[in-house]
């Protein structure tokens, strides 16, 4: 498949597809990725007309075009519609939707407003776009996000590719774990972000089509029947709201080094320990004394977030010495006393652990009368996901005492059902021995194969807990010199996510990380699909020899074209 827009530099139009399952994804991807990866070079040489050029380039081409429409119909939001109830559901729709994606007489719809409950009982405000502006912020993200990774601070590291939350606790935990470590910290909280950003301040500094922007802007919000205009923020749920925010918190931690360095000198400068940690709106700023963050430090944060529109919340941005400790996404922090010595301790959060209790409970209370199977089922991914979020950190107390909780609400669940039976009875039903541990509370079911098998709750206290290797704060996913940092990188945080399934993992790492049928990579963001060569139904067995990992895209072109994909050979 070669470029069909004319206005792309040396593409022809000799082999056009003439359907979704007919597009070469490998070519798409590498077409795409050529581009940002000379945005990028142009950022860093500070080229701007050649950065609006290439951006202009990339988001008229039919590969971005593609795999923008591609992102929204595979993700998470694919099954929730705008003001025009509209959905991209069928490979026709998706197909005819990448002609639409264009910039003349484009005009965004409202937002739809919908609220999601928030962990302190109030509720967050998301806006939802149509598919076909959800469609056109992922276009015009790709030729932004090069150019952003290029000028964004070394410890952001919230909605960036290859970073996680454990990256920034990671290195807080650099910061502040020595004996000689920076003993004061600055927990800051941004009064209502999203709502409250300036507009002229977006439009005058973020590196983008102006004109796109500020129709995705100005769009309004449909909320409860009403049109409501947009005069300030960025709507929660919009796929380029992520990279408009990270934008305007860049130089945070750049900006606030060179004022240091300029009033103290850089010698001066580095023995006050100040250094910033940020994730998306979250930060804090470490500091030698609490006189540096809160007569030099604080008020420079208060200007700097004042020309985009923002403040400080006066009653939850505080300065905390480390050991009283604070939290921090999920986590707190905290130097202990260990006999002559001090320790640092990053453990689950009280407000985290209760807040994840209050799900579970609540998950038990609303399915009493299910099978005792489908509650493993409901309970299991939730159990699986927060042990993996904390796995890094000093959690088995945490850990521990969950599953003592959890087990008293499961014999309450238990006992409700059955009222009148002996608490003997109810054990031998529900509960069970397996290997080395006892009450397990397990039950017996036919598994895919025809198979007896048991399935058992997923248990928090045997959970492994371990380091996790933090992501280089220069690392830039578009630039080619990085690119093997970030292959091994993605390959071993992909390994870790799937340890619980072994087979998974070997034929990752046998596939060098890579879909067998397109050759791209696959990580958390794209996800996989389990892939039998030939078909059970046909008689295919379930051994690794018959199997693949493929991009769920590519496993839904292989069935509808009957392509055949042929076994990697070992890495």
């Amino acid at each position: 498949m070669k470029e069909i827009h004319g206005n792309e530099m040396g593409s022809a139009s000799s082999h056009v597809p003439t359907d979704w399952a007919s597009i070469d994804w490998k070519r798409v991807q590498k077409h795409v990725r050529v581009i940002q990866i000379r945005l990028v070079k142009a950022t860093q040489v500070g080229d701007w007309r050649r950065v609006k050029a290439l951006q202009r380039w990339l988001t008229h081409s039919f590969s971005a075009q593609a795999l923008a429409v591609k992102r929204v119909t595979q993700n998470q939001g694919k099954r929730t519609a705008g003001v025009d109830r509209e959905l991209w559901n069928t490979p026709l729709q998706k197909y005819d939707a990448i002609a639409t994606l264009k910039k003349q007489r484009y005009r965004p719809l409202p937002l739809r407003r919908v609220y999601i409950p928030k962990s302190n009982g109030k509720m967050r405000p998301l806006g939802i776009p149509t598919m076909k502006d959800r469609a056109m912020q992922a276009l015009y993200l790709l030729a932004l996000d090069p150019v952003l990774e290029a000028v964004s601070d070394p410890n952001s590291y919230g909605f960036r590719k290859n970073r996680c939350t454990a990256d920034a606790m990671s290195q807080i935990f650099i910061l502040t774990s020595r004996k000689v470590s920076a003993r004061w910290v600055l927990d800051a909280d941004i009064e209502g972000f999203f709502d409250n950003i300036n507009h002229d301040w977006i439009l005058d500094n973020i590196c983008m089509d102006k004109s796109i922007l500020r129709k995705w802007l100005k769009s309004g919000v449909v909320d409860r029947q009403q049109l409501l205009a947009t005069t300030a923020g960025t709507p929660q749920g919009g796929i380029i709201s992520p990279g408009l925010a990270n934008w305007t918190l860049n130089g945070l931690e750049t900006e606030l080094r060179q004022y240091l360095g300029k009033k103290f000198g850089i010698t001066k400068a580095e023995k006050l320990k100040v250094a910033v940690v940020r994730y998306a709106d979250d930060f804090v700023i470490t500091g030698a004394s609490k006189e540096i963050l809160e007569n030099d430090v604080r008020p420079w944060v208060e200007t700097f977030l004042a020309t985009r529109g923002l403040r400080l919340s006066a009653a939850k941005t505080k300065v905390v010495h480390i050991n009283d400790g604070f939290d921090f996404l999920g986590w707190n922090f905290r130097k202990y006393s260990r006999k002559k010595s001090e320790v640092l301790l990053i453990k689950p959060s009280k407000k985290n652990v209760k807040t994840f209790y209050e799900k579970l409970r609540n998950i038990i209370n609303d399915n009493l009368g299910v099978k005792q199977e489908n509650l493993i089922r409901l309970l299991n991914p939730m159990l699986r996901g927060w042990s993996q979020y904390h796995s890094p950190v000093v959690a088995k107390e945490a850990f521990t005492r969950m599953d003592w909780l959890l087990f008293h609400r499961l014999m309450r669940w238990a006992k409700r059902r059955h009222p009148t039976k002996s608490a003997d009875w109810i054990r031998q039903k529900y509960w069970r021995s397996i290997g080395n541990r006892a009450w397990v509370f397990a039950v017996d079911i036919i598994n895919a194969k025809g198979k007896k098998d048991v399935m058992e709750l997923y248990s928090l206290a045997s959970t492994v807990i371990d380091y996790h290797k933090k992501i280089k704060g220069a690392y830039n996913p578009y630039d080619p010199k990085c690119e093997m940092y970030g292959e091994t990188l993605r390959q071993e945080r992909m390994v870790n996510a799937m340890r619980y399934r072994t087979e998974w993992v070997k034929m990752y790492v046998d596939q060098r990380g890579l879909c067998a049928l397109c050759g791209h990579e696959m990580d958390m963001d794209t996800g996989w699909h389990d892939h039998h060569i030939e078909y059970r139904v046909d008689g295919g067995s379930d051994a690794l020899g018959n199997r693949v990992l493929l991009h769920p895209n590519c496993h839904t072109q292989v069935h509808s074209l009957a392509l055949k994909v042929v076994k990697p050979v070992p890495a």
